[in-house]
């Protein structure tokens, strides 16, 4: 599957995928995202190996003969250029997931491709924790910027809470652009504009609001989604939050989703960042979302002295 660099509008084949996304809405699709090592439990099971519905062909990403889908759907997928032929049948080369009302293109499973789009828990978390910080805060969001945007689930839930904002959906992933502009067109979220850029580098000015999950894994293959370098894969979060808090307008808040992993009981990632931030102009917020993620990483050889992966919330406001 071929993406373009460096379009604003929708090429015919994202056109076509676009058309694919309203029709499953239309038909009442719904796919949640679990973890890789839930989804392979799941489609280990007996009776699982070939997909009988819509959810097996583009949750599951398991074979499919024609017929499961239909003609009509049959042909999207064709122009979309999203179908991969097998011994075993058909397969769908994206997966889409729903989150709220809206559906999000991203990779299909298993996500091995060096720019594969992954999209799943940490997704629903990040996005709910977006929702909380704009419940509770006061300021108006003229002008915002989602960081690694994978998807750009965060950029088009900011866009859809304040429509006349600004909203920069970052990515040095060309692959995750394009699905963000499927995703925003889908929602209805014209405020939403995909970019590329390597972190914050080609996004100009201050902001009222910045969010990033970045990945955080140390990940052999270096996959962009998921591997986030430095130390204990901390590099890019480090990264984020160093060039973001600088970018931040007065009042402007930043929301910072990762993932940690602890070694004897301590949280290096926190101990890197408070005295830096107890020393700015800012007051944050720092907290443990989920205490266990991604467990099954602690079998490889990167994570042979930690004991847990946490994913964690910071927050950050500029007074």
């Amino acid at each position: 599957m071929q993406f373009d660099e460096t379009c604003t509008e929708l090429s015919r084949r994202n056109q076509a995928l676009l058309q694919l996304g309203e029709s499953l809405k239309q038909s009442g699709y719904r796919f949640t995202t679990v973890t890789p090592a839930t989804h392979q439990r799941i489609n280990r099971r007996p009776g699982n190996a070939m997909a009988t519905d819509l959810a097996g062909v583009f949750g599951w990403s398991r074979p499919f003969v024609r017929n499961v889908v239909g003609e009509s759907l049959f042909r999207q997928m064709e122009a979309a250029d999203v179908l991969s032929a097998g011994v075993d049948g058909f397969r769908s080369v994206v997966r889409w997931s729903d989150l709220g009302d809206e559906l999000y293109v991203h990779s299909a499973f298993p996500t091995d491709a060096a720019d594969a789009v992954f999209f799943g828990p940490d997704t629903y978390r990040f996005v709910q924790a977006i929702d909380a910080l704009l419940d509770t805060r006061g300021h108006e969001v003229r002008k915002a910027v989602d960081v690694g945007c994978g998807t750009g689930a965060a950029a088009i839930r900011i866009a859809q809470r304040y429509p006349r904002a600004d909203v920069q959906a970052l990515d040095i992933n060309l692959r995750a652009l394009e699905f963000t502009r499927v995703n925003a067109r889908l929602a209805a979220t014209p405020g939403v504009r995909a970019v590329a850029s390597d972190l914050l580098r080609e996004a100009e000015g201050t902001f009222d609001l910045i969010v990033a999950n970045p990945p955080y894994m140390l990940d052999l293959a270096q996959r962009s989604y998921r591997h986030g370098g430095g130390e204990m894969g901390s590099g890019l979060s480090l990264a984020i939050l160093d060039s973001g808090v600088a970018r931040l307008a007065p009042g402007g808040a930043l929301l910072l989703y990762t993932g940690v992993a602890m070694v004897n009981g301590r949280d290096g990632f926190y101990e890197r960042i408070a005295e830096c931030l107890d020393a700015c102009d800012c007051q944050w917020h720092y907290r443990e979302l989920d205490p266990d993620v991604f467990g099954e990483e602690l079998d490889e050889s990167a994570y042979q002295h930690a004991e847990r992966i946490a994913a964690v919330l910071l927050t950050v406001q500029r007074t």
